[in-house]
Parts: C-alpha cells; structure tokens; sequence
C-alpha cells in the first residue's frame, strides 16, 4: 500500500506543476521591413504591443512578453560602429 501511495505522490508532482512556456529572444535591427519596428517598437509609441505580438506569431509563437531597445554593445560578437539607424536594434520575447 505504501508504494502505490508514493507512486501517486510522484506522479501528482510529475503531472501536476504548471508546464514551463518556452520563451525566446529576437534581436532584430531597427529598419527590419514590414513590422514598424523602427515607428513602434524603438521609439516606445503605443503600437509596440501589436507590432511585437505579430512579429512573435509570424513566426509560431503566441504572443510577445515584451520588448526593449538594444544596445549595440549588448550584442555578442558585435562592434560599435557608426551612429546609423541600421546601428539600432530591438529586442522581443516571444512565448509559445
């Protein structure tokens, strides 16, 4: 009897916490085509949620967490160059 009670206890805590969402990272440039990244998202107007949102489900996730401005230097493997806007990045947690 004790071992089929701790067979449920085990499955209970096995099957019972909540499932981990998988999250994701884009690190997209400023004047990425389509998305008004560089009307919306880089410059915090209002439309950063939709447009983080459509770009998270154009590629199958379901919504975005959030998004920031990047800092070039917050880039691995990259150098800071140059003050143009292809210098400018955005970051978007995507959740699935």
């Amino acid at each position: 009897m004790r071992y089929l009670f701790a067979a449920l206890v085990l499955a209970a805590a096995a099957f019972g916490t909540p499932a981990q969402a998988e999250k994701r990272v884009f690190i997209i440039a400023n004047n990425s085509d389509g998305y008004g990244v560089d009307r919306c998202l880089a410059t915090g107007a209002s439309c950063g949620l939709p447009v983080a949102t459509a770009y998270c489900k154009a590629r199958d996730f379901v919504e975005a967490a959030s998004f920031r401005k990047v800092d070039r230097r917050e880039i691995a493997g990259t150098e800071t160059t140059g003050s143009s806007a292809r210098d400018e990045f955005v970051a978007i947690e995507c959740l699935r």
